[in-house]
């Protein structure tokens, strides 16, 4: 933490005193007094000059002056001259320490960030929208099954990814609400396919039952189909204040994200590789890549797309969402071998049971969370050229996904 230190005294550091403020607080003299910001107000020598500023480590030299450790600190002037400090400055060494503290709980208060709250905030906003989004009408019952999957809750972590990375970049959260619906209704259709016999043959989703469970099989199908076109023509519709090629390049991006060069790319590979003891980290990382990270990213630039980011910081969070996306899986894959349904929403051990390649089942366990762990300083370091400050949900939401436990 860098203080300011106010000096007073001769050339030859004769009467030499000392006082400290941290950053941005005021300090002024007055009647033989220096008021210091967090410090208290500490008397002066009569013969004191005029005060000059320096900044300083404690301990360390600046400007200059050199401090030795306390008791017998010395000052060094410009011109050489040594001096031991009077026992004032030796107390005001503890200031230094204490205004230290003070400041920086002072700093870390102003700069809290909260993701329970953040998430609880989005979800309750992307929720509403959803729901305005797909409002029941004729007919009824493909509209049923869509809110059905839709509404069923869920920690909208895709819409989240959308809007702090439009925020990051100096756009706003209603701008960019059409395209954190799309996603999430996108999301919602892999759900809902995924889960099918001919899938994975699941029937527990968020805690209920699948949508083909419900509704039957051939009005899953459709419920999934419908939400995957209405997302790119609620985008279309819905999103303004945005130029038309900023728009188009959206929809673009995010078609070729869930389409036979993303998601599709790779549900079709991992369908092929069940059962197939030869298949290796390779292939895994290709799966998981397009079938889980290909949607994770694109929520990401999509949103920071709409915000107006420039093109190294859409390739940044597009990075970022990549090893994010990633991250995702290496912890859905542990967490189907250590939870239980119940702690999931979703069937346990489902994987093993069809099995399928895993990273605990190439890697084990501990150097699955050892590859977790390294994916999350990736992501990370991937936010290093935003303000983090107003990086902090994104870079909340990769802790996030790397502690989730269902």
């Amino acid at each position: 933490m860098r203080m300011v230190v106010h000096m007073a005294g001769s050339s030859s550091t004769q009467g030499l005193t000392a006082v400290v403020a941290a950053p941005g607080t005021s300090v002024s003299q007055s009647s033989g007094k220096i008021t210091c910001g967090l410090a208290a107000a500490v008397p002066m020598r009569s013969e004191s000059r005029p005060l000059s500023s320096l900044r300083f480590i404690c301990g360390r030299q600046v400007a200059g002056v050199s401090f030795g450790p306390a008791p017998g600190l010395l000052a060094k002037s410009k011109t050489g001259a040594v001096a031991a400090l009077s026992p004032f400055v030796v107390n005001t060494a503890q200031v230094v320490e204490e205004v230290e503290k003070l400041s920086r709980e002072k700093v870390e208060e102003s700069h809290k960030f909260d993701l329970k709250d953040f998430m609880i905030a989005k979800a309750k906003v992307v929720n509403l929208a959803l729901d305005k989004a797909v409002p029941l009408q004729h007919p009824v019952k493909i509209r049923e099954a869509m809110r059905y999957s839709l509404l069923a809750g869920g920690k909208r972590v895709r819409p989240a990814l959308c809007l702090a990375a439009c925020e990051l970049v100096g756009g706003d959260e209603e701008t960019a609400m059409p395209a954190a619906c799309a996603v999430e209704m996108i999301h919602t259709m892999s759900l809902i396919h995924d889960d099918l016999p001919c899938m994975d043959n699941d029937d527990l989703r968020r805690g209920q039952p699948t949508n083909h469970k419900v509704y039957g099989e051939d009005t899953a199908v459709l419920a999934g189909d419908a939400l995957l076109s209405f997302s790119f023509e609620h985008i279309a519709r819905e999103t303004t204040g945005v130029p038309a090629d900023r728009v188009l390049r959206v929809i673009s991006f995010l078609g070729k994200a869930v389409g036979s060069e993303g998601l599709v790319a790779g549900q079709i590979v991992d369908i092929a590789s069940e059962g197939d003891s030869s298949v290796d980290l390779e292939t895994l990382e290709y799966v998981h890549i397009h079938k889980t990270a290909a949607l994770l990213e694109a929520s990401v630039v999509i949103g920071a797309i709409i915000g107006g980011g420039n093109e190294e910081e859409i390739d940044r969070l597009g990075q970022y969402a990549r090893y994010v996306g990633l991250l995702f899986q290496v912890v859905d894959d542990i967490l189907d071998v250590t939870k239980s349904s119940a702690e999931l929403g979703k069937t346990a051990g489902k994987d093993l049971l069809a099995d399928k390649a895993t990273y605990p089942k190439l890697l084990g366990l501990e150097r699955s969370k050892e590859f977790a762990q390294n994916l999350t300083v990736k992501a990370k370091e991937q936010l290093s050229i935003f303000d983090q400050l107003k990086a902090a949900p994104l870079l909340g939401l990769a802790d996030y996904i790397a502690n989730r436990q269902n």
